[in-house]
């Protein structure tokens, strides 16, 4: 276990607290009757840049593939000369195999090689595909976005702004996420729910998971940080001569007095309190962990999912019956040397999830966690010649024991640049399901009424589908 200064204790720990839970919740108040029975979580892998949905889902059959080919000539032209990228040429993609492939047409489904692990799981039925999704208001044409006629959401197209708008259905600056509402709700219906690591982020500050009176815990991939004065012996001595100014200083971290007139130092001295008393907690417990005989891959994204398993393992001890945690992975904002740079992170994606997969399993709670991808939102259909655009509309993963897998959701068209699903200008993809449909069918398996998942989603009643299908509640 490493440890860190206090400066850097702060940062790491309280940091997160600041910025999503000092103000209390604006939610309305809802029915007392969210389903907490039992234990389940969710995970969010949120891929910071806006991954390509055209290389997530590429057409199998010959027709449509033509198509694609032709659009995206000079982009697959990169892969075909790129020896460290699988090849996107048709007889190399790896098949999905959909019990529900006659909803579309005729049309097959494929994954680069880089998924393999993926479609595995696909093709066992421990994983679902979902198409199409993309922040909304209210349903959306190529018509209508383009005479204005429908509401938008604001700033399309920008990072910042969709990553918020993803996370918490506003442009950046908003401070309220869906993830933290719903542990809102849960709590509104259960005063007796201790919140303090319902919301867990392993990639810093994530607004998804701001919400509530009680601040998101930030827990870093090598474990939570212990403070620094108790288990560094050697800054003050390493004799127990200093055992009484350690007591003193720990009294100090951990006691909020209240005393100053100035309510962010008032807030700040609360939440310092607050994440000293929760930090040391989980650290205890960090302490007693069996290890995981499940190997995760290195890097970045397999030590957070590696974090994640470990804390759900802690899921007794700690006491939480239901847990959203954030885990995110950068680079994908893939305008150029797309070839290069985009197959390793989807292979960590991958790996990453079947991996997490077979720690669940190990722990005998596959059933009782759901994995579901994010991101800023997709990429153009047309390539720039060895990278792609921002775009809109995207597709994503779903993977838990409780999912209802081996099917396709949500929206696949066909990649017809000119296709009315696609806006007129650089072929970006308009959603046909919103980020809020995504969320309150992860919501209702997660325990949530209809009422308090549209407490939690305001736009979800401009749709008819609340529920997409692709859990088993």
């Amino acid at each position: 276990m490493k440890h860190r200064s206090r400066r850097e204790f702060l940062k790491s720990s309280v940091a997160a607290a600041c910025a999503t839970g000092v103000l209390p919740s604006l939610l309305s108040q809802s029915a007392a009757a969210a389903d907490t029975s039992g234990y389940k979580a969710l995970v969010c892998i949120f891929a910071f840049g806006g991954t390509d949905n055209n290389d997530v889902i590429i057409p199998r059959d010959n027709a449509a593939y033509q198509r694609f080919a032709t659009t995206r000539a000079d982009l697959l032209s990169t892969y075909a000369q790129d020896p460290t990228a699988a090849s996107r040429a048709r007889a190399d993609l790896l098949p999905l195999l959909p019990e529900n492939d006659g909803v579309f047409g005729g049309l097959e489904f494929g994954l680069a090689a880089e998924y393999a692990p993926l479609v595995d799981l696909f093709n066992d039925g421990e994983a679902a595909v979902v198409g199409s999704v993309g922040p909304l208001i209210e349903p959306t044409t190529r018509a209508s976005f383009n005479d204005g006629s429908v509401a938008l959401p604001k700033q399309l197209f920008s990072h910042n702004d969709q990553q918020s708008t993803w996370m918490a259905l506003g442009v950046e600056g908003a401070r309220t996420g869906w993830g933290g509402r719903f542990i809102e709700q849960i709590r509104t219906a259960d005063p007796s729910f201790n919140a303090t690591f319902a919301g867990v982020s392993t990639s810093g500050n994530s607004v998804l998971l701001g919400g509530g009176p009680t601040a998101a815990f930030s827990l870093p991939a090598s474990g939570p940080v212990g403070i620094s004065v108790s288990n560094n012996r050697n800054i003050l001595g390493n004799n127990n001569a200093f055992n009484t100014t350690r007591t003193l200083l720990e009294d100090y971290y951990t006691t909020a007095r209240m005393q100053s007139q100035n309510i962010f130092a008032s807030d700040f001295e609360s939440l310092q309190a607050t994440g000293v008393a929760a930090t040391t907690e989980l650290d205890g417990l960090f302490e007693m962990l069996t290890p995981l005989s499940t190997q995760f891959p290195a890097g970045r994204l397999g030590g957070q999912l590696r974090a994640v398993a470990e804390m759900i393992s802690l899921r007794g001890e700690i006491g939480v019956p239901r847990q959203v945690f954030f885990v995110g992975i950068g680079g994908f904002d893939t305008h150029d040397t797309q070839a290069a740079d985009l197959p390793g992170l989807q292979s960590e994606i991958a790996t990453g999830i079947s991996s997490f997969r077979d720690a669940m399993v190990e722990l005998g709670a596959w059933q009782d966690v759901t994995v579901f991808t994010a991101a800023d939102f997709g990429r153009t259909l047309n390539d720039n010649g060895d990278g792609t655009d921002h775009g809109w509309g995207g597709h994503h993963f779903v993977a838990g024991g409780s999912v209802r897998g081996r099917r396709v959701y949500g929206g696949f068209p066909d990649s017809d640049i000119a296709s009315p699903n696609y806006t007129d200008s650089r072929g970006r993809l308009i959603p046909s399901v919103s980020v809020e449909q995504y969320a309150s069918t992860l919501g209702a398996w997660f325990g949530l009424t209809q009422a308090e998942r549209r407490a939690a989603l305001p736009n979800l009643i401009n749709f008819s589908d609340e529920d997409l299908g692709f859990m088993q509640l």
